[in-house]
């Protein structure tokens, strides 16, 4: 009877435990996710203000409204305006996914071999997943004009589509949320290769739908 006692002690204890990480781990703030819907119109989302209000509506929609969120994209200098970086403009972390899953600790481990992104970590403000590689239709390219060190992307041609103002010419830098699939960096998740174009229907034959992934700066 005490052996028994002992195994049942044992047990509870164990689920206390495990109840308690699952706790701790729901209570963190989201700090992170992929935009459930993009603007519509291709890569034309209204520039970094545009994309920062986009991404603090979906925030707010899903109960997370009341910090300060940013979109994870780069813009070149334009109008007597500097380059911006998208690594410099979304705080210094931790950000937590809907799940309550640390996706990265700081801007450095973000762009690290460390980060814990990827298709089962990289979801929407709802806690969904994307379509990646292998799904119909393939939605993992997503909006960021930067290389993988978090900079904005230069290079010959556009890489962020007229600094997310145009839905015709031009082209953006996306990365592959999932990390698989072609290009120059197949598995990065910032900077795999540059979209067909900067139309919702160029973005699509390319491999997305004009999302892009929001951070909690503050």
């Amino acid at each position: 009877m005490r052996t028994m006692l002992c195994g049942m002690t044992l047990v509870a204890l164990g689920l206390a435990a495990g109840a308690a990480r699952v706790q701790t781990q729901a209570q963190q703030p989201l700090g992170f996710f992929i935009t459930s819907a993009g603007s519509g119109d291709g890569a034309k989302l209204g520039g970094l203000a545009g994309a920062d209000a986009h991404c603090q509506a979906l925030a707010k929609a899903a109960g997370a409204g009341n910090r300060q969120w940013r979109a994870y994209l780069s813009v070149a200098a334009q109008g007597g305006q500097a380059a911006v970086n998208a690594k410099d403009r979304i705080g210094s972390g931790p950000w937590y996914n809907a799940k309550g899953v640390m996706v990265a600790q700081n801007v450095a481990d973000l762009h690290s071999d460390n980060n814990k992104l990827g298709k089962e970590n990289s979801l929407t403000e709802k806690g969904g997943t994307v379509n990646g590689r292998g799904d119909t239709p393939n939605q993992h390219d997503i909006l960021t004009g930067s290389n993988m060190d978090g900079t904005l992307a230069t290079g010959t041609g556009d890489t962020t589509c007229g600094n997310w103002s145009s839905n015709a010419d031009g082209s953006a830098l996306v990365g592959h949320f999932d990390k698989v699939g072609g290009g120059t960096n197949p598995t990065s998740w910032n900077s795999a290769h540059p979209s067909k174009g900067c139309s919702q229907q160029n973005l699509i034959a390319t491999g997305g739908n004009g999302y892009f992934y929001c951070f909690a700066a503050k």
